[in-house]
């Protein structure tokens, strides 16, 4: 959980849908210190948004810790996600976003300048704002979550987007093409 991942705009979001909702962290602090992490508590609180900081019960795999407390795994959270917020001001490519793609889960992305110059470009079907959360982006929201067979029209498209442009078969031919580029044979990749 560090500043540039933008987590205020996602308890805003959740604050202003006017539902009972809960917003879950499922990343831990310590990359740029605590100051962020006790930010973002006080600002959920003011807001009113049920936030739970699960990053403990999270790793890359399904195990148990020492005391026998189950560890889940991000694809164990996915299917119980009705929206996946990317609120990020500044971010690499964005493999959340291809996450919540691969789930079919709709999306709400800050138009950071990655996204906006890589991802946005394909005709992903998600809801965009630009640096702060707007009465459309509330609009749209609400519109995804209320209308379930519009969204999983949208979760589709994307999902079949994705393939198009991110699946392991592109990535495959592109690998292909660089390494022949660079060394002058075809190489093999398997």
């Amino acid at each position: 959980m560090v500043q540039r991942k933008g987590i205020e705009h996602a308890i805003e979001l959740v604050s202003r849908l006017g539902r009972k909702a809960r917003l879950v962290i499922s990343h831990a602090s310590g990359d740029d210190g605590y100051e962020y992490e006790a930010r973002v508590v006080g600002f959920a609180e003011r807001m009113g948004v049920r936030t739970i900081f699960s990053s403990e019960r999270f790793g890359e795999k399904r195990g148990t810790t020492e005391d026998g407390n189950k560890i889940y795994s991000l694809s164990d959270a996915y299917p119980h996600a009705d929206l996946v917020t990317y609120p990020s001001l500044i971010e690499g490519f964005g493999n959340a976003f291809l996450e919540a793609l691969y789930y079919k889960k709709p999306i709400v992305v800050n138009n950071y300048a990655i996204y906006a110059t890589d991802i946005r470009p394909k005709g992903f079907k998600v809801i965009e704002f630009d640096e702060y959360v707007t009465e459309k982006t509330i609009k749209d929201t609400l519109q995804i979550l209320d209308d379930p067979p519009y969204q999983a029209k949208l979760c589709a498209f994307n999902y079949d987007l994705a393939l198009r442009y991110f699946s392991y078969k592109i990535l495959r031919s592109k690998l292909k093409i660089l390494l022949t580029n660079a060394f002058g044979t075809e190489t093999e990749i398997n």
